[in-house]
């Protein structure tokens, strides 16, 4: 007994030592929690500037996964991808695009497994490691094809934590429509098509209403020229004003993934009321017609090759009938030059290898859900 209790008193001796020193190595002052504030911010900010691509701007995020006073301070450098042109943190994909150029991303799809995967273009070559962004899923229904995008390419599904929205098409693939798991600028209301879900508290979203809300309709026209023509397309961006594309126009922007549901209602920023409106049931035509709308560039008919060619600058090099171009569509009939700037393109370079340009109002995820309804077959379009 004796020996039993000197063993006891040894092993409580000792945790109290190991604790003394863990609160002496506590208490210790760190050179950086004292460093001043000024200080700090003209340290991170050389960091931001030097670091323009990946995978040197990891160090970025880095600095913001230190503290929350680290954190707090990176967010307000970092600029968002419509100022800076760079995608930084996981929020950038959910933000527009930069206004005087094109993101240049590529899409890798696996046939066997059915997924694809968003990546980052490094360089000017077609298909280089580049930086991952998005995956997808394609998940075939009886009555319709959905799409789960989420933040991973693990367990991707809706109930996972990094699920961010999806795509949905009809039974004949012939019409879209993307669902962000947020709702945009504030909006409350709920998609009937599905209930609203709780996330679990061990999730990136704890405590934030998960669901359906319809961001896009997508609708492919049906093609009398048959195979030999292009496919026609025609995305109407339901939070995005038409406007957004003229001059001082301006799109709604997430600002943050909110992490409670004082977040959820603080980190939106409504633009209009006509944005609470759209997500609130079915778009009437006067909401459509408030919206942008996207359309097919014309493409033009090349006499030698035989075929139609749109200009993509180097960036597609596969014919295919999945290749597009979408500019914005004049209101009133009434074209100006920026309804000639290609907002997104999207084209072929490989068997199973892809080209995604955008810009501004749109963002990664909603051009990522655009090119995905390309990759469906649709009989009655073609």
């Amino acid at each position: 007994m004796k020996l039993r209790l000197r063993s006891q008193r040894v092993v409580q001796d000792s945790s109290v030592v190991a604790a003394e020193v863990e609160t002496d190595d506590a208490l210790k002052p760190s050179c950086w929690a004292n460093m001043p504030s000024e200080l700090l911010r003209e340290v991170l900010i050389k960091i931001e500037e030097s670091e323009s691509k990946w995978p040197l701007r990891k160090n970025v995020v880095a600095c913001a996964g230190v503290c929350r006073s680290w954190r707090e301070i990176m967010k307000e450098i970092v600029k968002t991808p419509q100022i800076s042109g760079k995608i930084t943190f996981p929020i950038s994909v959910k933000q527009p695009g930069p206004r005087d150029s094109l993101v240049q991303c590529f899409i890798k799809r696996n046939q066997s497994t059915q997924t694809y995967h968003l990546y980052l273009s490094l360089s000017q070559a077609l298909a280089d490691d580049g930086k991952f962004l998005l995956a997808a899923r394609r998940c075939r229904r009886p009555t319709c094809t959905d799409y789960v995008i989420t933040l991973q390419t693990d367990e991707m599904s809706k109930g996972n934590k990094t699920y961010i929205g999806k795509l949905r098409s009809n039974f004949l693939g012939t019409k879209f429509v993307v669902y962000d798991a947020l709702p945009p600028n504030g909006v409350t209301t709920m998609s009937k098509c599905r209930s609203t879900r709780l996330v679990g508290s061990k999730q990136s979203f704890p405590r934030v209403l998960a669901g359906n809300y319809p961001v896009a309709h997508i609708s492919y026209e049906l093609n009398v020229l048959g195979a030999r023509g292009p496919r026609r397309m025609h995305c109407v961006m339901d939070p995005i004003p038409a406007t957004s594309v003229k001059p001082g126009g301006i799109a709604p922007i997430q600002l943050d993934f909110p992490v409670n549901n004082v977040d959820y209602f603080t980190l939106f920023r409504s633009r209009s009321s006509r944005s609470e409106k759209s997500m609130s049931g079915p778009l009437d035509d006067r909401q459509r017609e408030e919206s942008l709308v996207l359309r097919n560039k014309s493409p033009r008919w090349h006499e030698q090759l035989q075929c139609w060619c749109l200009n993509f600058h180097g960036r597609v090099t596969v014919a295919s009938v999945k290749n597009f171009q979408l500019v914005a569509s004049p209101e009133g009939g009434e074209a100006g030059p920026e309804h000639e700037k290609v907002i997104l393109q999207f084209g072929k370079v490989g068997k199973d290898v892809f080209t995604m340009d955008y810009r501004y109002p749109i963002s990664a995820f909603q051009a990522f859900a655009i090119c995905l309804s390309s990759f469906d077959t649709k009989i009655a379009c073609e």
